[in-house]
């Protein structure tokens, strides 16, 4: 088991992701910093606190998540309130924002938001994952805050078919998105209408989309899956396989995370 994360290539901000692998689960947070304050404090809390037993339903989540804000929350209302001002304010008004996304070691699995769980058999050369189409990564997306309660509609849990083949990893959103794009490219036969249908909502993830669709024939778990889970065991190497990414057009700007079984 193993968890690797960088920050926004060239761009000195705070990396908001958090990324944990233990020898019960794996788990990536994605703080968003576009609400609220303290996201990448608020995420690193979310994995630290992550139970060693599976969550298996709604009930359990909500009061997980019931049971350990408030400690998070009483530290940072201290931190704000000696800022004040806006920041004090923002605390109070919007909170912290993050998404969740873990997988236990016996592939029960759980996601709140756009950061995704996959199992990947290497026998059947078969993808699952915790997410719906590859166009609703244009969705704003659930978020876990510190001070507000879940919503039902935000939570999916399930759990993967893993045999002695398969390989179970979570991404945050950027790399999520690219990895099930790559996936569907690959097998477009399959995932056409998906694909179409993410092409012309005219977004940012269109062009990556457009962009993999134009390469020659792909072969997933060589070329995508297979130099992914190589890199990720150094930071360098990590590093230099997205700005490769980049370049091509493949991937957007991000933090990025992933950590694997």
């Amino acid at each position: 088991m193993r968890a690797i994360t960088i920050g926004k290539l060239n761009d000195g901000s705070v990396n908001e992701d958090a990324v944990k692998a233990t020898q019960e689960w794996i788990a990536v947070s994605d703080g968003a910093g576009g609400g609220g304050v303290f996201a990448d404090r608020w995420s690193a809390y979310l994995v630290e606190h992550l139970p060693d037993d599976p969550i298996t339903d709604y009930k359990s989540f909500d009061e997980w998540i019931d049971g350990i804000w408030e400690p998070f929350y009483n530290s940072y209302e201290e931190i704000a309130e000696q800022e004040g001002g806006m920041l004090l304010n923002k605390f109070y008004d919007e909170g912290s924002f993050a998404t969740l996304v873990a997988v236990w070691k016996s592939g029960q699995w759980i996601s709140y938001g756009d950061s995704v769980a996959f199992c990947y058999d290497k026998k059947t050369k078969t993808l699952q994952h915790s997410f719906g189409r590859i166009v609703d990564f244009n969705n704003p997306p659930y978020l876990v805050n510190c001070k507000d309660p879940t919503d039902m509609k935000g939570f999916k849990c399930g759990q993967f078919e893993d045999g002695e083949d398969c390989i179970m990893f979570v991404a945050s959103d950027a790399l999520s998105h690219y990895i099930l794009m790559m996936y569907e490219v690959a097998h477009q036969d399959e995932f056409r209408e998906e694909l179409r249908e993410a092409v012309d909502a005219q977004t940012k993830d269109s062009n990556f989309i457009k962009t993999a669709i134009g390469l020659k024939k792909i072969d997933f778990k060589k070329e995508v899956l297979g130099k992914l889970l190589s890199c990720s065991k150094n930071v360098g190497n990590f590093r230099r396989h997205i700005e490769g990414l980049r370049k091509r057009g493949l991937i957007a700007h991000d933090d990025y995370s992933i950590a694997i079984i």
